[in-house]
């Protein structure tokens, strides 16, 4: 049987294995990205732990909407760690091509600059996506099952670290993109505001995973 070549249908182990090797991907943009997926996981569980418990407090469409966007957000964040595996194969292989001629060299450049912006904007896209997970776990946190109050506390710190963890994959690309490209400037300033964010959120969550744990 031939092996899976997505990362979201290996089993686990493999999947560990695989980032532990000398490959270049998966690497760490698509860590960061299966560590929001299992974030938002995470929400969902608590959610669904949620739904028809008996408890005035409890608004089951807040829940159910939640729920939703969690998975929305795994599934988007899933297919992110594979596009990001993607894109950083597509930098190398374009930094491999000839570069013998006039012609060679010009296209080389330009394979190289088109890859260089998807692997930026991939991780960006990554970072933004977790910070709608984290978002949702300090939402879930309140009002979900008290038992599972704990699992959504590991929900915000996993995309927190989904967050952050992209965020470093988009900061170390962007000196590479050309200094007229919309991306550099869009992208720097969207680093400050996630990472602040997501460690403001991070607390937040924990606080109240604090104090109903007691």
């Amino acid at each position: 049987m031939r092996e899976p070549d997505r990362l979201a249908e290996l089993p686990v182990r493999e999947l560990i294995g695989r980032l532990a090797s000398k490959a270049p991907t998966p690497g760490g943009g698509s860590a960061a990205a299966l560590a929001g997926a299992m974030g938002a996981a995470l929400v969902e569980m608590v959610g669904e732990l949620t739904l028809g418990r008996t408890s005035p407090q409890v608004d089951e469409a807040t829940v159910r909407e939640i729920l939703s966007a969690a998975t929305a957000r795994r599934t988007e964040l899933l297919e992110l760690a594979e596009l990001d595996a993607s894109a950083y194969d597509a930098v190398v292989a374009a930094r491999r091509l000839p570069r013998e001629t006039d012609g060679q060299r010009a296209d080389r450049a330009t394979r190289i600059a088109e890859a260089t912006r998807e692997a930026t904007r991939i991780p960006l896209s990554v970072a933004e996506s977790a910070a709608d997970v984290l978002r949702l776990a300090e939402r879930i946190a309140p009002l979900g099952n008290p038992n599972a109050v704990s699992d959504a506390g590991v929900a915000a710190q996993l995309a927190s670290a989904s967050v952050r963890g992209a965020l470093l994959n988009v900061r170390i690309n962007l000196p590479s993109l050309a200094a007229d490209d919309p991306l550099r400037g869009e992208a720097a300033a969207r680093i400050d505001q996630l990472g602040a964010e997501a460690r403001e959120r991070e607390q937040q969550v924990l606080a109240v995973v604090a104090e109903l744990i007691g």
